[in-house]
Parts: structure tokens; sequence; C-alpha cells
């Protein structure tokens, strides 16, 4: 029986792409910061990086994992999720050693520099909130990013005073529904793979708390998005997985952000029969654009943060709708990602109803879990 290749996985969390990669025919061998017990299960290895939290990634600890992983395996190639948006250095230090399969260090950079980006967008003809280095005189109607962030925790208003560290940047805060394009590219097209709606955290809100599909929105922004994703995608050699971040208004869109990387929609795109996700991206990578898999129905992903510090997770039967499982003992806190619920449904309202639920359920899990062992 002939050994499935190996593949690199490094990423904040790399459940999600590691059971994508399974699915393909692969033997995942994943780097991230939890190693979540769901992870483990779908890696031929996994390693976790304890302090990736705390410092993102670092060259030597993630160049060690890969390393010890990788020792006496043929690796066919390593890709990389979130967490390295502003490390590009990284990207092609691994690159150096593994074939990449995905965007090279050189596109990242330029994706992520504020000024860049926003000129791609104006030689395009995409709309891209106004953007600036230095502080506006008034600032009440600006937000302060920080320079490679993901995930939208880095994101505040303007009015609070930002760190004086160099990567901070301004833009004009627009309103509208936040509507992200999953797309594959070969490096001069793209096929749309469908549109998310997106919500952000209520305690924070322009952190990243889930996301449903398809987006509810009117078939003119549908197309008026796949325009611009088009347009993007003949101008800049996106290869593989990519997410396009927008926001869309009564009198158009705008574009955020991209994202050259699988990112956090995984879940609810990935198709249950046919290809799977990291098997169309691996295609991709090598030129080879496949049509978007058809998926059925409605889908919906929240991410579970804990309202306050858990010193040790207790051990219950998690559901199997369920995703990043916290090993039983592992301390999470207050604010950290604790699990990942998704749910489905004939549209994506029953879908978003039926994810409420379950939310709810694994909170109320926590809580009693945690007043029992207290007891």
């Amino acid at each position: 029986m002939l050994e499935a290749p190996a593949v690199l996985i490094a990423a904040a969390s790399g459940r999600a792409l590691a059971a994508s990669a399974r699915r393909a025919g692969y033997a995942p061998l994943v780097v991230d910061f939890f190693a979540d017990d769901d992870t483990r299960e779908a890696a031929e290895s996994c390693v976790r990086l304890k302090d990736g939290l705390a410092r993102g990634f670092q060259r030597d600890s993630l160049m060690a994992a890969c390393e010890r992983l990788a020792a006496g395996r043929t690796v066919a190639g390593v890709v990389y999720g979130s967490g390295f948006e502003d490390r590009p250095t990284l990207i092609e230090a691994m690159a150096k050693r593994w074939r990449l399969m995905g965007n090279p260090a050189t596109i990242v950079a330029r994706l992520k520099d504020p000024l860049i980006f926003a000129a791609l967008c104006r030689d395009i003809a995409v709309p891209h909130p106004e953007t600036r280095l230095d502080r506006p005189a008034d600032s009440s109607r600006w937000l302060a990013r920080q320079r490679g962030g993901s995930g939208g925790g880095h994101i505040r208003s303007a009015e609070a005073d930002p760190p004086a560290d160099g990567e901070t940047y301004f833009q004009r805060r627009v309103d509208g529904r936040s509507v992200s394009a999953l797309v594959l590219a070969d490096g001069a097209r793209c096929v749309i793979l469908g549109f998310s709606e997106q919500w952000a955290q209520e305690r924070r809100p322009f952190r990243f708390a889930g996301a449903a599909r398809p987006a509810s929105i009117p078939p003119s922004v549908e197309q008026a998005l796949a325009a611009a994703a088009g347009r993007f995608c003949e101008r800049t050699p996106l290869v593989g997985l990519n997410s396009l971040d927008f926001l869309a208004t009564e009198d158009g869109i705008w574009l955020l952000e991209v994202n050259p990387r699988p990112g956090a929609t995984l879940d609810i795109f990935e198709p249950e029969r046919g290809p799977s996700l990291f098997a169309l991206h691996a295609a991709a990578c090598e030129g080879v654009l496949e049509p978007a898999p058809r998926i059925e129905g409605a889908r919906a992903t929240q991410i579970v943060y804990a309202s306050y510090e858990i010193a040790e997770t207790p051990s219950f039967v998690w559901p199997p709708w369920a995703r990043d499982r916290q090993p039983a003992g592992s301390a999470v806190a207050e604010g950290d990602p604790f699990c990942t619920v998704v749910a489905g449904g004939a549209t994506a309202a029953d879908a978003r109803r039926a994810l409420a639920g379950r939310v709810a359920t694994i909170e109320s899990s926590i809580r009693s879990s945690i007043r029992t062992r207290a007891a």
C-alpha cells in the first residue's frame, strides 16, 4: 500500500486545513498554536507552539517544529494559513526549504502594505476606504488598524491613542454589511467559490466571530463583488484559496482587504462530496483551475470565545458539531478561543438560528462542568 504524501501545514489553527488535506489524500503535518483534540485526530503528527498566541510565529521555533515533523518523510509541500500576514520573511524561509503551495512572500508583503494595496484598488477601479499613515485631525470617522493584522482584533476607533510602534495606519470608517468572497485562483484568473456574510464579537465590534453562507445579498451586489474579485485576480497573480473582504452598502461595495491564503470560512465551504478544498487549492497552485464544487443548503460557523479564564478545561463529551476541541486540562485565558461551532440549514437564517442554540449549549456546558468540578 502506497504511503500518503506528507504536507506541512502552518497556521494559527491548522485543524480545518488538516481535515481537508486528509480528505485530499495527504498526510497532514501540523504546526499551530493549539493542537486541539480534533487537529491531532486529523493530522499525521502535530506540534503546538506554546507561546504562539502571545508572540505569533517566530522563525526559530517554527522552522524547528517543521523540521521535526518532516524528518524522515518526503514532503510534497508546505501550506500556510492565518498568522503570517505580518511575517512574510517566515513564508520565504519555509519556501526555501520546501515547495510552497500558496502565494509567495512578495505577494503577501504587497497586499499587506496599506498604501500599496490602496493604490492597487485605485488602479483597478475597485472602491477602497481612504487610507493614510498619519493620524487625521478629525479622527471621529476613522479606524486605526495594524499593518498585517488579521481577525479584526487589532482594529479600534482612531479616537483612541494608537501605540507608537510605527505599524499603525488609519482608514476612513465605512458602514455596511461585511461580505467575504472565497476565490480559487491560478495566477491569472479566479473562480468564485461563494460569498459569506460575517459578523463580529459582541464585546469587540471588529473581531471576527462567525460567518454564514450563502450571503443574503441582491444579485446586483453579487455581480459587483464577482467583477471586483475578477479584476483583482487579473492584476495580482494570486494562487490557490484566497478571500476578499468587502463591505456592501446601498451605494455600492468597498474592498477592505485581501487575505492571500486559506481562511476562516473553510468549514462552511468544504464540500461533502467531490474534491476537497485542499485538493482544489493544491491544483490551483499548479495552474489547474477546477470549477467551483456544488454545495447544498446553507452553513454557518462561530468561534466561542472564553468569557472568563478557564484554569483547566473540564472533560466532557463534545457534541459532533463542535470543532477545535480543547484538550481536557488545558488552560484558556479570558477572551481566547475555546472552540468552534458549526451548523447547517435550508437557508443562512436557519443555519444561524441553529448555530445560536449550539453556542448557548456549549457555554452552558462549560459553566455546568466548572461548577461541578468546584463543588
